[in-house]
């Protein structure tokens, strides 16, 4: 198990590159070329030393007819799994961070907003708010023993973090009870203690403690073994602002009128019934979302409870709009996304860039890229920078029509203790991580 998304992962030391430290390009992420790159890899002396010892598939099983595909260790018996926390260095302490309390809050917030993802070139770092931690970490059924921190004993600074919650996710037609693992982050001045690892083990014994044997996770790195591996894709609301701060560049030829044009959008949404989601609309919006869903290899499977928590717009957190068919009343279409702003790190005229991000988007009758291009006009109206979206789902069909543009980023998709016997397309895969 481990966290999402960064280039400064405290687990980069114990990562696969190429050799020039980028990771494959889209053409070559199938299973062949990234076996054929950790070969490189390990000849050269990186070896994935912690993850050899984990129940995950592992690059020299790659492409094995014989394995099946499932799970890869047997669950142990309860009265087996190791009742004591993992043994810290002597000057550090596990907790378990009480996220009810605005104090802990506070602290996990300093915690993330001064040592969390940063891109390549430390220009932006994640910026979650509380409400978003909240949020992301209270869903229906949670455990409060998977917030787990360390603190430093002298001092009583939190010093480092990682979080599970639990979600139903089915792979190909098994539903599986997994952990989605989060929030992995290590304060900058700590990341030669190797306490990722052991943070890793944690969270993993306590989710062993409520019966639970699977997980999954995203990575901005590679390791073994992505199940599928998804690119980030970024539309300019705010073009100028988002030149100014080095987030995108003008184009060739072109000049910031142009540009500010070029991505114009109108000031009203076109689709008629086109409205926010409202309480009410949960049952009609989790039927949608649970018909659409069932057409990828590998999707939560939400009910109404976990519709009304993940979908339910909370102001600053997740935008969800539907649209109800003025004629028959009748729910059709649905999109949504949420809030997770970036610190511009070294600005002197901006401090953060307001992002939103795709989540779950269903066209039933109103056609994807109208619907999309809604959703993009009520995120300029409120005041967003840049819409940013995986290409999982159906979402390619909507990014090039409507000027989203490839980023730099890679997201790498993982199970825990669960074989899968092929990547999955970002086309097969209806899962979206926060």
């Amino acid at each position: 198990m481990v966290d999402n998304k960064s280039s400064t992962d405290p687990l980069a030391e114990d990562q696969i590159s190429n050799t020039d430290g980028n990771l494959p390009s889209e053409s070559e992420a199938s299973i062949d070329a990234l076996a054929r790159r950790v070969q490189e890899s390990i000849s050269l002396g990186k070896r994935h030393t912690f993850w050899e010892t984990q129940p995950v598939g592992q690059f020299k099983d790659l492409g094995d007819p014989r394995l099946p595909e499932g799970p890869i260790e047997p669950p142990t018996p309860l009265s087996e799994v190791k009742q004591d926390p993992y043994n810290l260095p002597a000057q550090y302490e596990w907790i378990t961070c009480d996220m009810d309390s605005n104090e802990m809050c506070s602290e996990v917030y300093t915690l993330l907003t001064n040592n969390y993802v940063e891109d390549d070139e430390n220009m932006f770092r994640f910026n979650y708010s509380k409400e978003f931690l909240q949020w992301a970490l209270r869903p229906p059924g949670y455990f409060k023993s998977w917030h787990i921190g360390v603190r430093a004993k002298s001092s009583k600074k939190l010093v480092a973090f990682i979080t599970g919650i639990p979600a139903r996710i089915r792979v190909r037609e098994t539903v599986v009870l997994m952990a989605e693992i989060n929030f992995l982050c290590v304060h900058k001045k700590l990341r030669s203690k190797r306490l990722a690892p052991v943070m890793i083990k944690e969270v993993t014994r306590r989710v062993h403690l409520e019966n639970i044997w699977q997980a999954a996770y995203t990575a901005g790195v590679v390791l073994p073994t992505p199940i599928s591996t998804c690119q980030y894709w970024h539309r300019s609301l705010n073009p100028k602002k988002l030149i100014d701060v080095g987030f995108s560049r003008l184009g060739p030829r072109m000049t910031m009128s142009r540009t500010i044009k070029l991505y114009k959008l109108p000031e009203s949404t076109v689709t008629p019934g086109f409205r926010k989601m409202e309480l009410h609309d949960v049952p009609a919006v989790t039927r949608l979302l649970r018909d659409y869903l069932s057409q990828f290899m590998g999707a939560p499977d939400f009910d109404e409870n976990d519709v009304e928590h993940w979908l339910l717009p909370k102001e600053n957190v997740v935008e969800s709009w539907l649209v109800e068919s003025p004629e028959t009343h009748e729910i059709t279409d649905f999109c949504s996304f949420y809030t997770l702003p970036s610190s511009i790190l070294g600005n002197q005229n901006y401090t953060n860039l307001k992002a939103a991000y795709s989540y779950y988007n269903v066209s039933t009758k109103t056609p994807l890229l109208q619907l999309m291009n809604d959703a993009l006009i009520v995120a300029k109206r409120n005041d967003y920078d840049v819409f940013n979206a995986l290409d999982v789902m159906e979402n390619e069909l909507f990014l090039k029509e409507l000027k989203f543009g490839p980023g730099d980023g890679k997201l790498h998709y993982y199970l825990y203790n669960y074989r899968v016997n092929h990547v999955l397309s970002p086309s097969e895969l209806g899962l979206v991580l926060l």
